[in-house]
Formats: structure tokens, sequence, C-alpha cells
């Protein structure tokens, strides 16, 4: 499989049974400390939603949910979740949550349409969260403020599970790089978004690229956002554009930068006016989730997602996502992980 990275004499760490118990103790260590961190509480989420209420995620825009008919609702459409981040701040405001408070919940989602290799997976388990938040903090100072907490919930699992494995060794640095996307293209003007990403957190080991989503000085996007929840395009107070960005590490075992959070403060009614209207989808005005925000009823609010089953590969030194969660991988795919020595659940 070309897509697939061969670490040389790769072996891992942990056994199968020593995996399966660390991948417990790391998911239950993360979700108290974050929780503790950002005053979240926990919530039940749903698997699916309904079509047409724009409650579902999409993402890049180009992804396919699953979707299935509705026997006892007269054949409606109901689709798998991409992810919360809609869903999420209609919860918030069902359960009144005050600004400085939260939620958070396991996602589970199908994205059928991802392209498998090491680090991308059909099935996608996150830690979702989302906060309440006033008008005075939509700001780039208070996102910082937050991504520095969720890094150190992360650094703190870090020691932890390095503590209760020794034959593992902390590799995370202390501090988060911020810097902005057009920053990056002004910096490696002749390199695409995937090699930017890889050279500044190469010299880094950590950084949060901020502004995903609103078009840079080459014209183009550092990556692709759906218009309706991150706010991508409000002015910020470093002379740029964007509230929102990504959480990206430095993996040494595959010699590349690796995703382990996106997340950002939300559209309020101006950007989310602005954000359709930049993308030509106008008429999704007229959904459930855009009324509501367009009419008031939903809070401010500032959230994301992070990645359970990459964040257990990273701290348990695995070269496969494969290697800490259950999912379907070609064959071909399967028995080469097997030759290098990654054990796919």
């Amino acid at each position: 499989m070309s897509k697939l990275i061969k670490p040389a004499n790769y072996r891992p760490s942990l056994d199968l049974k020593q995996t399966e118990l660390a991948i417990k103790k790391i998911k239950d260590f993360f979700l108290h400390s974050l929780s503790s961190e950002l005053r979240l509480r926990r919530v039940t989420a749903p698997l699916f939603v309904l079509r047409g209420l724009g409650l579902n995620d999409d993402l890049n825009g180009i992804e396919r949910p699953v979707s299935f008919p509705i026997k006892d609702m007269d054949e409606s459409i109901a689709e798998v979740v991409h992810s919360l981040a809609k869903w999420k701040r209609v919860t918030l405001a069902e359960y009144e949550v005050q600004p400085g408070y939260g939620i958070i919940t396991d996602m589970n989602a199908i994205r059928a349409d991802e392209e498998l290799d090491n680090i991308h997976s059909l099935y996608v388990d996150q830690w979702d969260w989302e906060r309440t938040m006033t008008a005075e903090q939509r700001n780039l100072a208070f996102l910082r403020r937050i991504v520095n907490k969720i890094y150190g919930a992360i650094l703190r699992t870090e020691f932890y599970i390095c503590e209760t494995y020794p034959q593992l060794e902390a590799f995370l640095p202390e501090d988060v790089h911020f810097i902005h996307s057009e920053e990056l293209v002004r910096m490696y003007p002749d390199k695409s978004p995937k090699e930017r990403e890889d050279l500044i957190c190469q010299k880094y080991g950590a950084v949060f690229i901020i502004g995903i989503g609103g078009k840079l000085s080459d014209g183009k996007e550092h990556d692709l956002r759906a218009p309706d929840y991150d706010d991508w395009s409000s002015p910020n107070e470093d002379g740029f554009s964007g509230l929102n960005g990504d959480l990206l590490i430095w993996y040494p075992i595959l010699g590349r930068s690796i995703e382990l959070s996106s997340m950002g403060i939300r559209v309020d009614k101006a950007a989310l006016e602005r954000q359709l209207e930049l993308q030509g989808k106008t008429e999704r005005c007229n959904l459930y989730f855009h009324r509501r925000l367009l009419d008031g009823t939903l809070p401010l609010s500032i959230g994301g997602g992070i990645g359970q089953s990459r964040l257990c590969m990273v701290l348990l030194h695995k070269a496969h996502i494969g290697e800490t969660q259950s999912s379907i991988w070609p064959d071909e795919m399967r028995r080469e992980c097997r030759e290098l020595g990654m054990t796919l659940i």
C-alpha cells in the first residue's frame, strides 16, 4: 500500500494485552483531566441524526454521510454523524449551560470516504466537547488559553502513562507554538499545506495552526472547513482572520506531523451569514440549526474534537491507528502491517 508509512525496525513497546489495558487508562485519565480543566459535564450523544436539520457536520464539504431509512418514521432518512459540532451547541442551549462551563461526550462516527493509512480509519472516535462563552471572550487570546489547557491535559496524561509503563519515554514538548496559516504560506511559499505542517511541527514539536478554512494570500485554503460551525473569517488581533485552528504534534515514529485536535470559537450570527455567503450556501439559513443560531436562541461557544484512538496511538508509541482501535482495513495493508510488527486489533 503506497499510503502506508513503514518505520524501519518498528517494535511495539506494549504487547496486545498491555495495549488494551493502557488504552483504558489513557481514556479514563484524559477524560477526567480535561473535564476538570475546562469544567465539562459528560452527556450522552447520538450516533445518528435526521437529515435536513442542519445538525450533521459537513467537514470538508465533500464527505458522504452513511445514511439509512427509518421504517417506523415514514422512511425518514437518518445520517450517521460526522462529528457533533452543531449538535453540541444545541445541547448547550437545551441544558442551559452557563458561560465558563460545558459538555463533553464520546463521539463515534463512520467516514466511508476516508483514505486509509497509518492515522486515518473508517471509524472515528473523539472526545467532542463544547463550552459556553461570552461575547467578550470571542478573541484569539481566549482561544490560546483554551488550547493551552487542552495541551496541558495531554501532557499530564503522557506523564501518567509513561510512569505506568517505564518502557515508554515522554517526547512531547512542554509548550505549544502558535502560528497563523497565512504566516506558514509566507514562510514556505513553495510547499503544500501538509508539507508546511510537517516542517513547522518538526521545528517546534507541538503547534497550533490558526485560521483554517479561509482563503490565504496564495488564493487557497490551508484546509477546507464547513461554513457553519468554526469562525474562520472574523478578523483577529494578530492582523489575520480566523478564530479556529488545529493542534498538531511531530511524531518521530512515523516521521510526520499528526493532528490531535481541531477546534475553535464558533460562528456568531455575523460570521455565519458571512461564511454561508462566501461558500455560496445561504440556502442553509432555512435549516433548523441555522434558524436557531440566527434567531439568537443558541449560546456563543467554543468547542472541538480530540481523537481518542489517535491520542492513544501517540502516547503508546504505535505506528498504526489500527493498533489502538478495531476497524476494517484492506487485506494487503493488514498483511504489510503484520510483516512490519504492527498488530492491528
